[in-house]
């Protein structure tokens, strides 16, 4: 969230305005009277357009100050709650930018993305004023290179008047910031939103939003503590607690796949044929049936589900222990949707006889096993 963000660019040395989180009224005001003056008071949340939702508000007392905390702590945004919020010193801007380091697919590298067209989206910017956005590739290992970056960035893009030179330096002293931060937190987004121009020259970040790679945390001890619940569905992290890789969609096929290649590519056929998968589910290599009927109570409490598709390619993973599995889940849980199985590799064979004996058929085939189950979705 936008506070714990905060804490990151200090440890790094980027400019904030002075802030305090409050989960209360009764805080923000306290918040309000320690500050003085003008604050702006946000609603953390792991969503955007909080403005446009009520969740930003300006209050000058610590009477406003518990106001308009009461309504922003009533709101739901982007389906989330709001449980806390942000009393944050008002700041005057000069000038808004946008300036972000991220993980660039594309390139296999790190850029950095600036804008001066700051406290509207990037996609907004890259629409209306797509002249005004800058891209430079980082070295990896070296980070921004000074010469590089001020030769991208024009002293008369900033609109900084005569101290468009020193605001371009700071603005390369900060991506350098982001940089370190990006690499050594395992980033894969540091986006500041606005970046202000403060009267004096200075850079005031007033807004951040930091994404950190999963793969990243086992690494990160420090970071673990920053994890919030609103991340993920309760079937995420009920499959994480099991040992599944799981992540929610929207579709209405379920799926349980072993290993996540396999998996995808079965999502991929789903949509190829015409539906939406609800979920990745990657078993793993486990021959544990314990492991499917935990599964497969995991993917019939999410709403929408028509039908599941059980796709095992057997190599550590023992086909008929899946077979064994399934079954167990059916004595277990009423599943009450059609289920489409297909089975092949370590003794699929046996687990397609252990299928049959209980009345169930499994497929050998992946695209017949798909279309079937599209079919009952349809």
């Amino acid at each position: 969230m936008e506070y714990q963000s905060r804490q990151l660019l200090v440890e790094y040395g980027v400019p904030v305005p002075e802030a305090e989180v409050a989960d209360s009224p009764e805080e923000a005001s306290a918040v309000q009277a320690r500050l003085g003056g003008m604050v702006v008071v946000k609603a953390q949340v792991l969503s955007g357009g909080r403005g446009k939702a009520g969740g930003v508000r300006i209050a000058r007392t610590p009477e406003e100050a518990a106001a308009v905390a009461g309504r922003i702590l009533a709101l739901e945004i982007g389906g989330m709650r709001v449980h806390k919020v942000l009393v944050s010193r008002a700041v005057k801007s000069v000038k808004e930018y946008y300036l972000s380091v991220l993980v660039d697919r594309s390139s296999k590298g790190i850029e950095a993305v600036f804008s001066d067209k700051g406290g509207i989206t990037i996609e907004e910017a890259a629409a209306g004023h797509p002249g005004r956005i800058r891209h430079l590739r980082l070295d990896p290992f070296a980070g921004p290179d000074e010469a590089a970056f001020l030769a991208l960035i024009d002293p008369e893009l900033l609109g900084a008047g005569d101290k468009g030179s020193e605001v371009a330096r700071s603005l390369f002293e900060i991506t350098r910031s982001l940089f370190r931060l990006c690499v050594e937190k395992d980033c894969s987004l540091i986006e500041l939103n606005p970046l202000s121009l403060v009267e004096g020259g200075k850079l005031v970040a007033l807004d951040a939003k930091i994404v950190i790679d999963d793969n990243g945390l086992p690494m990160h001890d420090e970071l673990l503590s920053l994890g919030n619940a609103d991340e993920y569905g309760g079937d995420e992290i009920e499959a994480r607690e099991a040992g599944l890789s799981y992540v929610g969609l929207d579709g209405n096929i379920g799926c349980m796949v072993n290993g996540a290649g396999l998996s995808m590519a079965t999502m991929d056929l789903i949509k190829y044929y015409g539906a939406e998968p609800a979920n990745f589910l990657d078993i793993g290599g486990s021959s544990n049936p314990e492991k499917v009927v935990k599964a497969f109570s995991i993917l019939l409490k999410k709403n929408g589900v028509k039908a599941i598709l059980v796709n095992i390619f057997g190599g550590i993973t023992r086909c008929d222990d899946v077979a064994n599995g399934i079954i167990k889940a059916k004595s277990m849980i009423q599943i009450g949707v059609p289920i489409v199985i297909r089975l092949i590799g370590t003794n699929d064979v046996k687990a397609r006889e252990i299928l049959k004996e209980a009345g169930i058929e499994a497929y050998n085939d992946l695209g017949e096993a798909i279309k079937r189950v599209v079919a009952y979705v349809a």
